[in-house]
């Protein structure tokens, strides 16, 4: 009874988790309007917490392993909506920019939460289930985002927003409450050097890309293979070699990085061929994307049933085939109206739910318990990696634009670029796919099976 309150709670976290990361990119232009500032500059709002979220995620992972989760949750959660408050009084961009800042540096916390409570507060048969509660949350929060934002900058004055969060504050009685007390599993000394070296080259390679400097990437790498000879060279590395050795943990790493970043053209090239190809405002925008979220809020729960009944890779494969499915009707079908954009959108939404749960739940399977804190930080890293990597690798194509369209049976003037892009990511899925049945088929990691399966 306890974990399902907990799991509740978690879910409205992360609802509002999400819907913060979301909200002010609907407000940018207010923002430069009212600051008289650049794109550029104003674009940091968004970029910044990014940045640090992704940054404070594999952070938190670590200390996770020295602090009990409970602490480290409530600090979190409380330099977050400290970060809130700071927003909402904010008279200065330079004060919005510091409350964003420390909104992301709390939030930061949250996605250990959500992935270690299921790992340390169920069994690996009831933890598929557990892993969709935390991404049903998610997807509330993108489902709600860009409404609430429309409203209250429709109403109100766009500082509001910030008000919205402050509601997470609630949640700390119940995690105070329903949190054990746990002993640290790892003490010495803590791998300051080891951090931040991760730190810059994480920082390097987003700026580089998300800004178009490329010798940021290059100096990233260079600051990254700094990092391994240091965790190779050290008694008590921020990041265990051995943690790498885990083929099963490693290859699934992967996989993760190449599926979220091929699944994140939803949320950014979608919002793009609305307002291009069917000429919506922003506010539209959001409605039209709200249906996915909503079907994806709904048929979460579905998803971790699946994966404990039937095991991971069974949910992979439906995973797989729903988004292969929507980028192929994307391709085909995407000028033809935003209604149906929106309805295909549904079937690409929910995919890439399905599929966050298999992963997630078998990567979570593949480690032992001393390793799944920053194991699993890890993981929520790369997902930040790959979606920036993508933003700017999609931007770019976007920009370069083409001569016609590569699919036979796209009879549109208009959006001919993106019916290109959406067929190639069909393709790249459809190799993903392939790999991961002749290297898994339906095996389970850490020879734990579900039933059924």
């Amino acid at each position: 009874m306890e974990t399902r309150k907990l799991m509740r709670v978690l879910m409205f976290t992360l609802c509002l988790s999400a819907m913060s990361g979301l909200m002010f990119n609907f407000v940018l232009p207010d923002m430069r309007e009212e600051f008289s500032l650049s794109t550029a500059q104003v674009s940091w709002v968004t970029s910044s917490y990014s940045l640090l979220y992704g940054i404070g995620t594999v952070l938190y992972g670590k200390l996770t392993e020295r602090y009990q989760l409970k602490n480290l949750l409530s600090f979190g959660l409380l330099l977050f909506a400290a970060g809130s408050l700071v927003g909402l009084v904010s008279q200065a961009f330079w004060m919005v920019l510091a409350a964003r800042c420390l909104q992301a540096v709390g939030a930061a916390a949250i996605p250990a939460a959500a992935t270690l409570i299921p790992i340390r507060y169920f069994a690996p048969e009831r933890r598929g289930a557990a892993m969709a509660t935390a991404f049903v949350g998610l997807s509330i929060g993108s489902a709600l985002g860009p409404v609430v934002s429309s409203l209250v900058a429709g109403f109100a004055h766009w500082r509001w927003l910030f008000s919205i969060p402050l509601l997470i504050l609630v949640t700390l009685t119940f995690y105070r409450k329903y949190l054990k007390d746990e002993d640290p599993q790892v003490s010495g000394s803590f791998d300051l050097l080891g951090g931040g070296l991760l730190a810059v080259a994480i920082t390097c390679l987003l700026l580089g890309i998300t800004n178009g400097i490329w010798w940021l990437p290059l100096a990233g790498l260079l600051v990254a293979l700094l990092f391994i000879i240091r965790i190779h060279r050290t008694s008590a590395p921020f990041v265990s070699p051995v943690l790498f050795r885990n083929q099963e943990y490693s290859v699934r790493l992967v996989i993760m990085f190449l599926f979220s970043g091929t699944a994140f053209a939803l949320h950014f090239l979608s919002p793009l061929l609305l307002a291009d190809v069917h000429a919506l405002p922003p506010g539209w925008i959001g409605f039209v994307m709200v249906p996915a979220a909503a079907a994806s809020a709904l048929l979460g729960k579905t998803g971790g049933k699946l994966a404990d009944a039937k095991g991971n890779t069974y949910l992979f494969l439906i995973a797989m085939i729903m988004l292969i499915a929507c980028f192929v009707l994307l391709s085909t079908f995407s000028a033809i109206s935003a209604v149906a954009v929106a309805l295909l959108l549904i079937i690409g939404n929910v995919g890439q739910t399905f599929g966050m749960i298999a992963l997630s739940n078998s990567v979570s399977l593949s480690l032992a318990k001393e390793q799944a804190g920053i194991g699993m930080g890890l993981m929520q890293m790369l997902n930040f990696i790959a979606a920036g990597i993508a933003s700017g690798v999609y931007g770019t194509m976007l920009d370069i634009r083409s001569g016609g369209s590569w699919n036979p049976l796209y009879a549109y003037a208009e959006g001919q670029i993106y019916s290109n892009i959406y067929l190639v990511l069909a393709g790249l899925l459809i190799a993903m796919l392939m790999f991961y049945s002749l290297r898994f088929g339906r095996k389970e990691p850490g020879h734990i099976k579900a039933a059924g399966s």
